[in-house]
């Protein structure tokens, strides 16, 4: 009876000790682990899919999830404190910086082409000039055959086939750097429609919510002309226009283009960059902004750090192979300084 009482002490013991071994490591690998979670910009959702996942494979300790809703999600999201950082292709105006009461860092991680698209039977090669454009997405020139866009395109058989405008239904940055360049090139579309995530659109468009959405609008519809940032018209084989230039050149939306009108940008202190017509490369190009904190817990503060200097150097070297141009390297050093200064 001795020995039975002893053996089951024995056993009781160590099952406990056991258990307290398991839920100990299991209760401190939860503690180790810590999750960023963002919202924002579908410009750069492949890309920063891409960077979670990698990221991960070196960091398993901290887990990025990235929801693409468009940049004025993410900038309201991130304003309201539901999402550890935020998304835009936009830049924050003063007005959207003040109203973060923990301040913000605009992290400038990637660049690409904003490609126009089309879907006109029988026409592959399609140029429109820095005059033919405005008036497309104003709703002045109204029919593929207008004698303007046949001057633009001399030897082509545009079809009499009325246009269909395709649109974002989102607020989109993707929409803002679309219409910035409109706008700084044609003082009539600046007028009738403006900058903006969502303007008042002239004309009557379709509309699509995220890059896929007016892809797949202009997909399906013939006589449709939209924009969408360029891998999603490259991964969707859509016909791109070639667009002129301040050069005067028409040029593709590919990616050396792309990097050819990123080196004519100039950065300043708070990185904010709304330039709308470059001097060189393709001219419809813009920015993305990954947008931090400045006031975060003490596990997120050191992930967060970590996560943006990984994005800003490793990170980098993914941007190419999906069609993003990288940000400078001296750029990217100052990006680093700032917030691992700043963020608390």
């Amino acid at each position: 009876m001795i020995f039975f009482t002893s053996s089951l002490r024995r056993l009781v013991t160590t099952s406990a000790v056991a258990i307290s071994v398991v839920f100990g490591t299991a209760m401190a690998a939860s503690a180790q682990t810590v999750t960023l979670n963002g919202a924002g910009a579908t410009f750069p959702e492949p890309l920063y899919q891409r960077y979670a996942a990698e990221f991960a494979k070196q960091n398993p300790n901290i887990k990025v999830n990235y929801q693409g809703i468009g940049s004025s999600g993410g900038i309201k999201q991130f304003t309201a404190g539901t999402v550890d950082f935020g998304g835009s292709d936009a830049a924050m105006t003063d007005a959207q910086i003040a109203a973060v009461s923990k301040g913000v860092i605009l992290v400038p991680t990637a660049g690409g082409a904003v490609s126009v698209i089309f879907n006109v039977p029988g026409v592959e090669k399609l140029k429109l000039s820095r005059y033919t454009l405005p008036l497309i997405f104003t709703g002045q020139i109204k029919r593929w055959n207008d004698a303007k866009l046949v001057r633009d395109n001399p030897g082509v058989n545009l079809p009499d086939l009325p246009i269909r405008l395709a649109v974002r239904a989102d607020g989109s940055g993707t929409t803002f750097i679309f219409t910035n360049h409109l706008s700084a090139i044609d003082p009539s579309f600046r007028k009738l429609v403006g900058p903006g995530q969502a303007p008042k659109w002239v004309a009557s468009p379709l509309k699509g919510k995220g890059n896929a959405g007016v892809a797949g609008v202009v997909k399906q519809t013939a006589g449709a002309i939209g924009y969408v940032e360029y891998s999603y018209a490259k991964n969707g084989n859509l016909e791109t226009a070639l667009l002129q230039n301040k050069k005067g050149q028409y040029v593709t939306p590919e990616l050396s283009n792309a990097n050819k009108a990123l080196a004519t940008f100039k950065f300043p202190e708070n990185f904010r960059v709304f330039e709308g017509d470059p001097t060189d490369g393709y001219p419809i190009v813009g920015l993305t902004w990954l947008l931090v904190s400045k006031d975060y817990d003490a596990a997120k503060a050191p992930a967060i750090k970590k996560f943006i200097q990984w994005a800003l150097t490793s990170g980098q070297k993914i941007n190419g192979s999906l069609e993003y141009t990288q940000i400078p390297e001296a750029v990217a050093k100052r990006v680093i300084q700032v917030v691992n200064s700043s963020v608390k």
